[in-house]
């Protein structure tokens, strides 16, 4: 970790660490395994939320891959600038994508994070396919969980609906079981503990409330886009993943990612590797059923070559 980070230990299995972005914003991030033996001679695994989403979403995960006997590795979630504990900005319009690129570059040089796999869960993996336009020397592998070079309005529309019907809820329990009222037919692998995870992710209890930790302004950017035009594709930054190990997970019962994109992605990537989450729908959690050890797997072959 380099000057232009400070880290505050705690008790949780990781690090919390902040850095400055370019134009001066404090942003955050956990690092889990750093310093651990073992760690040195792999490469880093570096986490990327969904939109409204924040580094706590992997927290089982990054425990499950930094403590592992056979093969730990330093595992370094981000948050967004306006999500977690990274501070909101002013400027709305600085919600983007290619602004988050460029302050997940610099995280990655604050934290010395030179060389990584990267996982991207839905709007992260939108972030991937940037980043392997720009600088596809830093992947050592990547992720993509529940999105690909396609993005389907109905899915958009999905998380429109999704955070329209979670306004003021009474408590986290309250939030919990409102999520699974909702989500609960797409979301069958999920136990009332794993609701209970996804409310205490993205919300908190403040002065006897519950107070969202994303800006709301990320909503409104949301409705903006018209869903009835075609939404722009990412294919041609999807070939910058061509020659990078790739693996790409879809939730069974995804809305936002469809199988005839995951086909189109093998086409174009032949040696792209598919794992679809049983019971899940957007987006897989990463640390249900098989879905770690498959991670796992992926992470420990990478870059060695296929037997055919």
């Amino acid at each position: 970790m380099t000057k232009d980070a400070q880290d505050t230990r705690t008790d949780s299995g990781f690090d919390q660490v902040y850095f400055t972005a370019s134009d001066g914003l404090r942003l955050a991030a956990r690092d889990y395994g750093r310093g651990r033996p073992g760690t040195e001679n792999r490469d880093t695994v570096v986490c990327l939320p969904g939109l409204t989403r924040n580094g706590g979403d992997f927290h089982y995960l990054a425990l499950i891959l930094s403590q592992s006997e056979v093969a730990p590795r330093r595992v370094v979630c981000f948050d967004y600038r306006g999500r977690g504990l990274s501070e909101w900005d002013r400027e709305k319009a600085n919600y983007n994508i290619q602004i988050e690129t460029d302050d997940l570059l610099a995280g990655c040089a604050a934290l010395g994070v030179k060389h990584a796999a990267f996982i991207g869960t839905s709007r992260g993996a939108l972030i991937i396919h940037v980043l392997a336009a720009v600088r596809p020397s830093m992947m050592a592998a990547a992720i993509l969980n529940d999105a690909g070079p396609v993005v389907e309005g109905a899915g958009l529309a999905q998380i429109m609906a999704y955070h329209d019907r979670i306004k003021a809820p009474g408590s986290l329990y309250e939030l919990a079981m409102k999520l699974k009222a909702m989500q609960g037919t797409a979301f069958t692998a999920l136990s009332d503990a794993d609701w209970n995870d996804l409310a205490e992710a993205s919300f908190e209890e403040k002065d006897g409330k519950i107070s969202a930790k994303f800006d709301p302004a990320l909503i409104e950017m949301l409705r903006a886009i018209d869903l009835n035009s075609p939404l722009p594709t990412l294919w041609p930054q999807f070939e910058g993943l061509r020659n990078i190990p790739l693996l790409t997970i879809r939730g069974e019962n995804s809305s936002l990612l469809t199988e005839a994109t995951v086909d189109e992605m093998a086409k174009r990537h032949p040696a792209m590797r598919r794992f679809t989450a049983p019971g899940q729908g957007h987006a897989p959690l990463l640390h249900i059923g098989e879905l770690p050890k498959a991670i796992g797997s992926f992470l420990n072959n990478a870059g060695k070559p296929r037997r055919r």
